[in-house]
């Protein structure tokens, strides 16, 4: 569940990007899992899902062993976080912080690299 004010819109980076609407000071808690505003979908649930609903779940949801389970899949526009190699966030845990002071208007990044469990190509 996203605690800062944020906004989705085109990135530069890929297709659509998750913004500060707000400045956000350096270790600020900015994310964190609530399991009763965001979703763990078991594997095997998510074997059962309708091909379109698995690609949206595969796009948008992860698996990480920071949040046993299944798949997390967050019900805000945290989704829109896009990868980079030297994001503005750390994810080290199970929660994101900023890793630095984010101005308004900034692209909010990550490494997925620090939480899901695959390898960027």
């Amino acid at each position: 569940m996203l605690l800062v004010p944020t906004y989705a819109a085109a990135s530069a980076i890929q297709g659509v990007g998750l913004f500060a609407a707000a400045p956000i000071a350096k270790g600020t808690l900015i994310w964190r899992f609530e399991p009763d505003f965001d979703r763990i979908i078991p594997e095997a649930e998510f074997a059962r899902l309708p091909e379109v609903a698995r690609a949206f779940v595969e796009r948008y949801g992860y698996v990480t062993p920071q949040i046993p389970g299944g798949w997390v899949v967050s019900l805000d526009n945290t989704r829109f976080i896009n990868h980079s190699t030297t994001p503005n966030t750390d994810n080290a845990t199970p929660a994101t912080y900023a890793a630095r002071d984010i101005a308004q208007g900034e692209e909010i990044t990550c490494d997925y690299g620090e939480f899901c469990e695959f390898t960027l190509d």
